[in-house]
């Protein structure tokens, strides 16, 4: 298998790191955090203009016509500079439901104002009983005339509470657990939408609960066939996980960077700590579990982009596990290493530990990928 990178794959990487080291320092993320949406229109903006938004999208709408290995690329530098602007719940995840199940009418219109950074995205999928499963959903869209009335709560929405539109899993038909009878549709997440309830999450980015009480939906707002989401579902959520582990790989990056300098520089018996043979030892594991992790990933992504749906599962799923492993063990470690000062919210080293211990639990912990992994036939 060729892990080589394209010539506009190369192109990709060098120009979002580019971007992160020249104009996303961390005190831009810092105060872009900060801010009531939990991130800047301008800096959005510029992602637009950079062509990021679209990468994966046809170019017939308005993208480069990209794929996940063009995601792996970006989302790697993007997770480098922790970048809290909301391109996974907005680009891949919105922009993967309307691309892989949308009418032509929805992706003309959808898909060309997500590349021009018009149009904000939200996927509410998950509810408080279901943890990982995608398909345990008791919200329900049931027949009113020509549309629909929703009914239920979602939780932890990604972005949920600064969405322009929201995409929302329900179900028109079966049992709460079924894979059949789910459907998806698109709601405004304006005022006239759910009622929605933001917070901060641990890492520092926001995500939302919703309430929908009696919300009509029209025919018109269904995305694909009624009752038949779930495939569509599972395949955007693999291609999702592929890239906040990409975003993974970025951040164990800085922390073994940030943890090398520190044993280089920090003194102690006389000597720099690096200078002992232990630590070097514990900075070794470190480095390993990155590259060992890399790999995975890259094979993840090479197969999200196949139609060979068991291959996918289990690559994204192996992936998963061991991301989950090698994060928090590089986490660990340079906390560790570091000593005191890791533990200070003014020192950069624990936001992306924060952050990286996020993503090994989002899309599915290890032992639920160990389970689909082993159920996989």
């Amino acid at each position: 298998m060729d892990f080589s990178l394209s010539d506009d794959q190369r192109l990709l990487k060098e120009s979002a790191e580019r971007f992160i080291m020249r104009d996303y320092p961390f005190e831009k993320r810092r105060a872009n955090a900060a801010l009531r949406e939990g991130f800047s229109r301008d800096t959005w903006a510029a992602f637009a203009d950079l062509g990021w938004l679209g990468a994966a999208l046809p170019e017939a709408y308005g993208g480069s016509g990209g794929g996940a290995v063009e995601t792996m690329v970006l989302m790697e530098e993007l997770g480098r500079g922790l970048v809290v602007e909301p391109l996974l719940a907005t680009a891949i995840l919105g922009g993967g439901l309307i691309l892989g199940g949308g009418n032509e009418q929805q992706k003309s219109e959808l898909l060309p104002a997500i590349a021009q950074g018009r149009l904000l995205l939200a996927f509410a999928y998950a509810e408080h009983q279901s943890r990982y499963d995608l398909h345990d959903i008791a919200l329900t869209a049931t027949r009113d005339g020509a549309g629909y009335v929703l009914n239920g709560q979602k939780s932890v929405v990604l972005n949920g509470d600064s969405a322009d539109k929201i995409i929302v899993s329900a179900r028109t038909g079966g049992e709460r657990r079924d894979r059949l009878g789910i459907s998806l549709f698109l709601v405004d997440g304006t005022s006239d939408g759910p009622r929605v309830r933001g917070y901060g999450t641990v890492d520092g980015l926001r995500a939302a609960e919703l309430d929908f009480d009696n919300l009509a939906s029209p025919a018109a707002a269904l995305i694909g066939e009624a009752g038949g989401a779930y495939a569509l579902i599972e395949r955007v959520i693999d291609e999702a996980t592929v890239a906040v582990m990409a975003e993974a790989l970025g951040i164990m990056a800085v922390l073994n960077d940030l943890t090398l300098d520190y044993l280089k520089t920090r003194e102690q018996f006389g000597r720099p700590i690096g200078k002992f043979q232990a630590l070097q030892h514990r900075a070794v594991d470190m480095v390993i579990a990155a590259e060992e992790s890399r790999s995975l990933v890259m094979v993840a992504a090479m197969q999200a982009d196949s139609g060979d749906q068991p291959a996918r599962a289990r690559a994204v799923s192996a992936a998963k596990v061991k991301i989950a492993a090698a994060g928090r063990l590089i986490g660990q470690e340079a906390v560790q290493l570091h000593g005191a000062i890791a533990m200070t919210d003014d020192y950069r080293l624990g936001n992306y530990f924060k952050r990286l211990t996020m993503i090994g639990r989002l899309f599915g912990d290890a032992d639920h990928h160990l389970r689909r992994f082993a159920g996989i036939k």
